[in-house]
């Protein structure tokens, strides 16, 4: 029996008396010592004498100098590539969808809420006598909207698509009684009217102490049923036959009815249409052709706003060809041409600089920029916190635009795919449109900027689309598999959100419904 074998004994030479196959050490040592002999001998046959290595020393001198050299911009390129892979780990992991959007979104809200605070306090203080009145009223919508978006991430799939066509009839109803509203305040030269509890302007309803937008809500229900038509139609949509019924129609009826009042959230809605048949993969004629038809409809409801369409009137100008034409008029003719909220605005971000004039002691929210807690609270921002501000807001909606298409590119549900991509459209649109037009690159449109700007229904259907997106990050293949493998506590399973569906029995379940799909298939073309 051998003592002293195992791993690494024979090479940290710690062998027993006895050695192994009865080599000892000191054997080896005078193994050791003849070869060093041969070596010398072949050194002096071979006529590499000690004279010649030390001639070849200051070579290998310079060859470790510039090794050195080598070594140490190997290591600078490898602390990039490092730096990269370590980014592609925690992107490959399998929640990190789920992350990814509940962090920018928070992070969104929390500066929404502080920015509507400082944008606010000084014309509460005059309207209210306090300066927190405008952000109480913000921060219960806010705790509303969380609680919506726990609701909405616990929701499986099915419920999303059963609840689609009654919440586009509600969006449809309201949008109704909102126009019947605006037509009666208009034949009374008012910009309210009551009728008991319920009453309406121009962009609102009232019940009681409650505000709700219409337009709002239209845009939810338009990303979940029109994710429930397009992936009903499935191969289909190639036929302008598909598309035409019943999409259209509705998608015509939505813009009739919300763009004659409000462009800006018609121009939202359009963004949203243009994410989800992207998704769905249709042709490219189709988008040509709905491009052509959506810039003659924008025509004839700028052209509208003269017939009273919207705010405008008879009697004045036509404000929203006035709106889409103040971008490009410049500074000097600026006060003729009616572009004053624009102009204040690029003073905020002018004397914002880099790092801003410090948060709360803006100057241009002491009355000079109209809406500044609400459409052009960005430019209130960029005064306060300066460029840098502005970048952390932009990359938070980038993290969000990019969350947003990784979930709808994971995701294996056709419904999930279409629905992500028309919410991430629908939020990076609308911010894009409301930045653009606040520095001046678009025209101003009066659209909110999500999570930031001050109002109630926006934020809390934002933050109802937001849980939608998170239930569909926690559905994607990888993380399913990761949740049923190590699930949380019961208890937070309860709180939180429940286990989605695992991928694995969703497949094994295709197969056995694919010859009744294909069997109702074969009977509509009978009966076609």
């Amino acid at each position: 029996m051998l003592r002293g074998w195992g791993p690494g004994s024979v090479d940290d030479g710690r062998v027993a008396e006895g050695g192994v196959d009865g080599v000892t050490a000191a054997e080896r040592a005078g193994g050791t010592e003849r070869a060093a002999g041969s070596e010398r001998a072949v050194g002096a046959d071979g006529g590499r004498t000690p004279a010649g290595a030390d001639r070849a020393a200051p070579d290998r001198g310079a060859d470790r100098g510039g090794a050195a050299t080598t070594s140490a911009a190997v290591a600078r390129g490898f602390d990039v590539t490092g730096g990269l892979a370590a980014l592609r780990g925690l992107l490959a992991r399998p929640l990190a969808s789920y992350y990814l959007l509940i962090s920018s979104a928070g992070l969104l809200l929390l500066i929404g809420l502080t920015m509507v605070f400082s944008a606010s306090s000084v014309q509460a203080y005059v309207n209210d006598g306090s300066v927190f009145a405008q952000l109480s009223k913000q921060a219960v919508y806010a705790v509303i909207g969380l609680v919506v978006f726990w609701v909405c991430q616990r929701l499986p799939l099915r419920t999303y698509r059963a609840i689609a066509r009654p919440l586009l009839w509600l969006a449809v109803g309201l949008l109704v009684v909102l126009g019947l509203f605006t037509v009666a305040a208009s034949m009374l030269k008012t910009d309210h009217v009551q009728v008991g509890p319920l009453g309406g302007g121009l962009l609102s309803l009232t019940f009681g102490p409650i505000g709700l937008q219409p337009g709002e809500v239209a845009k939810l229900a338009l990303v979940i049923w029109g994710a429930d038509v397009l992936a009903r139609k499935g191969d289909s949509l190639g036929w302008w036959r598909e598309l035409s019924m019943p999409l259209f129609p509705v998608v015509f009826l939505f813009f009739l009815l919300v763009g004659y009042n409000d462009l800006g959230t018609m121009l939202c809605l359009l963004a949203l249409l243009v994410g989800l048949l992207w998704a769905a993969g249709v042709r490219l004629q189709v988008f040509g052709t709905l491009s052509a038809v959506g810039l003659v409809g924008i025509g004839l409801l700028i052209a509208a706003a003269s017939l009273g369409a919207g705010s405008g009137s008879t009697e004045d100008e036509n404000y929203r060809l006035a709106r889409l034409t103040s971008f490009l008029t410049p500074g000097e003719d600026c006060e003729a041409a009616g572009c004053y909220q624009a102009l204040q605005a690029r003073y905020a971000i002018g004397n914002g600089g880099w790092f801003g004039v410090g948060l709360g002691t803006s100057r241009l929210k002491w009355g000079y920029v109209p809406e500044a807690h609400n459409d052009f609270i960005f430019a209130i921002l960029a005064e306060e916190l300066g460029v840098v501000g502005c970048a952390v807001v932009l990359a938070l909606f980038a993290v969000l635009a990019y969350t947003g298409l990784r979930i709808a590119r994971r995701v294996d549900d056709p419904f999930r795919r279409l629905a992500a991509a028309g919410v991430t459209a629908w939020l990076v649109g609308q911010a894009a449109i409301n930045i653009g037009g606040v520095v001046g690159l678009l025209p101003i449109t009066g659209l909110p900027l999500p999570f930031i700007s001050d109002g109630g229904s926006a934020l809390v259907v934002t933050m109802a689309a937001v849980g939608m997106l998170a239930s569909f990050a926690r559905a994607e293949p990888d993380a399913a598999r990761a949740l049923h493998a190590r699930p949380p506590a019961r208890w937070v399973r309860l709180l939180w959100a429940p286990l989605p569906p695992h991928p694995d029995n969703r497949r094994r379940e295709e197969p056995a419904a694919a010859p009744a799909r294909g069997a109702e298939r074969g009977s509509a073309k009978r009966r076609d």
